[in-house]
């Protein structure tokens, strides 16, 4: 009789102890980044990558699960960085260039920001091959994958994820060829940003006619993923600001969708010349779809010394406040590394810049 009340009395602590041990499960954010400098006025869309708490580079292109201690990485797609399709970072040093978030400036100058990133690439980034290119005014190269807070503001959209997703991740990027068909109009970053969602959420991210033509936009896709998370609470979606670091460049600008680069900059006049029916669409699409509000009206701003909120998972309580949306239309979309997919709908002329 001892022993079964014994075994019964050790069978309820296992019980308790499972409803009480932590769920397996971890962060994850679409960051979407604002567009700056003379390429963030020709083209005022913006740049998007995906960090990943539990996922960590081994390499800047191979993915492995994070030790204890270690923040992530952020995987983004670049415009054939060597020849790589994707390529992924620590958070830390994509952020800032350096790999302790206590040696951040808290202003900083062109020769400083210089010299943090020749260290970092000397030190890590070899591995890609030392003919890539650094960068320059009309061509990116390596200096877009570190210190990128240097150069503008980012919003983090923070959800949940799983061991088994993120594994599953891992192995699918692991095990698919790694070779660049970047195109800026229909496989550019949000198009990464939008394959790897619907891996996370299938289903649920696809290309929108209006109001950006056809294309993927980071805008576009922070909305959608608020819009799910609206109707799914157990995503957990809270919204934090990554400040810029002043100094180094003027403050970026935000992200526009493609209607909004057209009908709010200079080119409404020439489009208004040419076909002012066309331009009246677009300004009424605008108005009509292109105004969603992403960023709510309390949301915690993360300087270098609060990175950690990005991992938490009680730290901080959701946004009490959401913004306001409109409708737009989700759909369909598979996980695979494919060329890009045609579109009937019209397109912007290609304007060539990895800087977004």
């Amino acid at each position: 009789m001892r022993d079964k009340r014994t075994f019964a009395f050790a069978l309820v602590i296992l019980a308790f102890l499972s409803l009480a041990s932590p769920r397996c499960r971890a962060q994850a954010a679409l960051l979407m980044e604002q567009p700056y400098g003379f390429f963030g006025t020709v083209n005022p869309t913006g740049h998007t990558a995906v960090y990943f708490e539990r996922i960590c580079a081994e390499t800047p292109v191979k993915l492995r699960r994070c030790q204890p201690g270690e923040m992530g990485a952020v995987v983004s797609r670049y415009q054939g960085l060597a020849g790589y399709d994707w390529i992924a970072i620590p958070l830390v040093p994509y952020l800032y260039s350096v790999e302790n978030a206590s040696e951040v400036p808290e202003r900083v100058d062109r020769d400083i920001v210089h010299q943090m990133r020749d260290l970092y690439h000397e030190t890590h980034l070899l591995s890609l091959g030392e003919d890539v290119p650094r960068g320059n005014f009309l061509h990116g190269g390596w200096t877009e994958l570190v210190g990128v807070a240097y150069e503008r503001r980012i919003y983090a959209y923070r959800f949940q994820t799983t061991e088994k997703q993120d594994d599953a991740f891992i192995a699918r990027m692991n095990g698919t060829g790694n070779r660049s068909h970047f195109q800026l109009l229909f496989n550019n970053c949000a198009d990464f940003a939008r394959v790897t969602l619907n891996f996370y959420f299938p289903r649920t991210f696809r290309r929108n006619v209006f109001p950006d033509a056809g294309m993927t936009t980071p805008k576009q896709i922070a909305y959608k993923l608020t819009r799910y998370a609206r109707k799914h609470p157990e995503t957990q979606l809270t919204v934090f600001e990554i400040s810029q670091i002043p100094g180094y460049r003027r403050m970026s600008r935000s992200n526009k969708s493609i209607t909004e680069s057209l009908v709010t900059t200079g080119y409404a006049i020439p489009l208004v010349a040419v076909n002012p029916y066309l331009a009246g669409g677009l300004f009424v699409d605008y108005l009509v779809r292109g105004r969603y509000h992403l960023i709510p009206k309390h949301h915690e701003v993360l300087g270098p010394d609060k990175l950690a909120a990005l991992t938490s998972d009680d730290a901080l309580a959701q946004n009490p406040e959401s913004p306001e949306l409109q409708t737009a239309t989700a759909g369909e979309s598979e996980f695979a590394d494919t060329p890009a997919e045609e579109s009937t709908s019209p397109g912007m002329k290609e304007m060539v810049s990895t800087h977004e």
